[in-house]
Parts: structure tokens; sequence; C-alpha cells
């Protein structure tokens, strides 16, 4: 008996190949497509360049020390606090420094005073000089005198050897008086309270003890911030201690280590984008190429390789390159130092090799020479109220 199909029953699902087979013709097309844009746009088209991970913030390390000995009395700044230079940091106690200034402006009066004296017996020694020859000259004639008397009869010999006698003291008497007036000058002759030897000695001595007071009081050589303050309260510190640190945030740069076979496109002066981890890839720097380490990193290591050995596996070294940074993007977006980063150089552009570029200053401070206004105020001072 045959089977029976209803009219009312749904008809069977048919698969449609042909739209299946279009769709998957277009995706493959958009892959095409997509991978040929790549290929132009970011192989064939992109600008060729250099990329390392390995590269690090570097910068200024400086190092506050106790130029003198003392004891820490005030402490004004703290790691991490921003200073400016000449700001006070650190007060040691002054108390030996005022007792050797004190001292040294002592030995400067006494100087000028002696100064003063030599001068008085200079103007001594003539006066001493003209009253001896006035006596050698008195002696020769009571001897003339006598001598010609005796030769009359009229005074004895002994009288004459007695006038003779007075004429040899009163020649010995102006040779010591000439003598002492050579010696007296010998301090004087040439120079004036200003150029003598002793009393320059006695300033070199106030301005050497005006330039250890100084040293008590520590000022920041330069605009930065407190990177670590090893100093404490009470603490004695002999010369050259470290105190503390001061990293000036305002001159940065990246060392970035590339590999030597990265270095044949490097060119000083090429453009390069950074992009810092601490802000999460997103922020980017702009910087150029400055120089390159005459070495490799092993090349200055404390034990650096000795490759004539019998066992030897070529290592490719890595040599850092050394980018500045914009200053303004600084501001904006601060590093610190030893923070990681990714470095790409554009090596597009052409210029001179990574050879070292000529030195320069970096930076410069105040020397403590003593020549400061009011020390030589107060030399000129003591010099005028022991001089006359």
């Amino acid at each position: 008996m045959a089977e029976t199909v209803s009219a009312d029953a749904p008809p069977e699902p048919v698969t449609n190949n042909a739209a299946r087979r279009r769709w998957l013709l277009i995706l493959a097309g958009a892959v095409v497509a997509a991978g040929a844009f790549y290929l132009i746009f970011f192989v064939l088209l992109a600008k060729p360049s250099e990329k390392t991970g390995d590269a690090y913030v570097a910068g200024d390390i400086v190092s506050v020390t106790a130029r003198d000995s003392g004891v820490i009395l005030a402490l004004n700044a703290d790691s991490t606090e921003l200073v400016r230079a000449g700001q006070p940091l650190i007060d040691l106690d002054p108390a030996r420094a005022d007792a050797g200034l004190a001292a040294a402006e002592a030995e400067l009066a006494r100087a000028v005073r002696s100064f003063r004296s030599a001068s008085s017996q200079v103007t001594g020694s003539n006066a001493g000089i003209v009253q001896a020859r006035a006596e050698l000259d008195r002696a020769r004639n009571d001897l003339r005198r006598r001598a010609s008397a005796a030769a009359e009869g009229a005074v004895s010999g002994e009288e004459v050897a007695h006038a003779r006698d007075a004429v040899a003291v009163a020649d010995a008497n102006l040779r010591l008086a000439q003598s002492q007036q050579v010696q007296a000058q010998s301090t004087v002759q040439g120079t004036n309270v200003m150029t003598n030897p002793a009393v320059l000695a006695a300033i070199a001595a106030y301005r050497q003890a005006a330039i250890t007071r100084a040293h008590m009081h520590i000022v920041a050589p330069v605009d930065g911030v407190v990177g670590l303050r090893s100093a404490q309260l009470g603490q004695q510190v002999p010369a050259g201690t470290p105190l503390m640190t001061i990293v000036p945030l305002h001159r940065l740069w990246v060392d970035a280590n590339f590999r030597e076979t990265q270095l044949k496109d490097l060119r000083i002066g090429q453009p390069a984008t950074i992009t810092a981890d601490a802000y999460g890839g997103k922020a980017l720097f702009h910087g150029r190429i400055a120089g390159i380490s005459p070495g490799s990193g092993n090349a200055f290591a404390l034990l650096p390789p000795q490759n004539a050995s019998g066992n030897w596996i070529k290592i490719v070294q890595r040599v850092p390159v050394r980018i500045t940074l914009d200053n303004a993007e600084l501001d904006k977006r601060p590093l610190r130092l030893g923070l990681s980063v990714t470095v790409t150089v554009d090596t597009s552009q052409e210029g001179p090799a990574l050879i070292g570029r000529p030195a320069r200053q970096i930076y410069s401070t105040r020397s403590s020479d003593g020549n400061d206004p009011k020390v030589e105020a107060r030399i000129a001072q003591i010099i005028a109220a022991n001089r006359s």
C-alpha cells in the first residue's frame, strides 16, 4: 500500500552551496586585501628603523659632600624634595671654624702691626746713622787737634792714643748703625702694607679660615630632586663624607643598548621615539641620537671577557647609544632614573657616523676661593685699623 504525504508538510531545507562559496570568497578577498595593505604600507612604504627594548632612563647624580669636618646641626632638605641651586641643605657646627677665623684675624692684625713697627725701625735707623756719623766726625776732629798739639809738645802721646781709639769706636758704631738700617729695610723695602710678604701670608690664612667657615653652610650646587639623604642630625662627619645626592630631572637622557648588528644605519641626529613602561606605553617621548659609547658594555665591565680562550662562543654585543630627550615633554610627564623604555630610531635620515662629540661644559658652580666681598671688606677693615 503506497505511503501518502500530506500536502501541508514543510519542504526539506536545501543547503545553499553557492551562497556559502560566495561568503568564503569575500572573506578570502578581505584577508588578501588586508595582507596587501600591510605589505604596502607597513613593509614597503614604512620608514626604515631600529628598535630595542633594552633601554633605560639615565641622568646625572650630583653628590653633596662635606668639604670640612663638623657636626650636623640642621637638615634643610630631605629625600624626594625639590631644591634649587644655592638653597641651604645642611648646617654644620661652626664653633671650631669661628675660633679659627678669630685666630686668623688676630694674626693679620699682628702682621700689619709688625710691618708698621719695621717701618718705624727704618726711620729710627736713619737717625742712628746720622748720630753715629756725627760722633765719628767729632772723634776725627778731636784726633787731629790732639795730634797737632802733640807735635808741639802740648799734649802727651797717651791722649793722642785715646783720641785714636775714640775714632775707631765711632767708626764701629757707624757701621753697626748702617747694618741695623739694612736689616730694618729688608722687611719693608720695596713693599707697602698690602704687598708685604708677612701681611700677604696673614691675608691668605684669613681667607682660608673664611673658606672653612663657609663650608659649615652647605647649599645645593644645582637644581634637582634629593635622591638619597644619608646625613643624620648630630652626626660627626669628616671631610669628604657623602651627605646626600641630587638628581637634576630637567637633564635626563636614554641609554639604548642596541645590538652591534643594528648599528650600521644609526647616525647622529636621527629622531627617536620613546615609550616608557611607567606610563603603560601610552606616553610618547621624542628625542635624537646624541652619541655612542666608545665600547660595548662588556668592554667596561669590572671583569672584561677573555675571548682568547680554547672554548669560545660568539655572542652579539650591545653598545650604549645616548638619546637626548625633549625637556618640554619631561615637564609634562616626568621620568626617573633607571626606568625601562622602548626606543625606536628612524634610520632614514642621513647624518655623521656615530663618533665622539666635542667636549663641552655640562655644569659649573662657584668655587669657594675666599674672594667673597664680605671677606675682602673685613680684611680691608682689619688692615685699616692696625696700620696707623
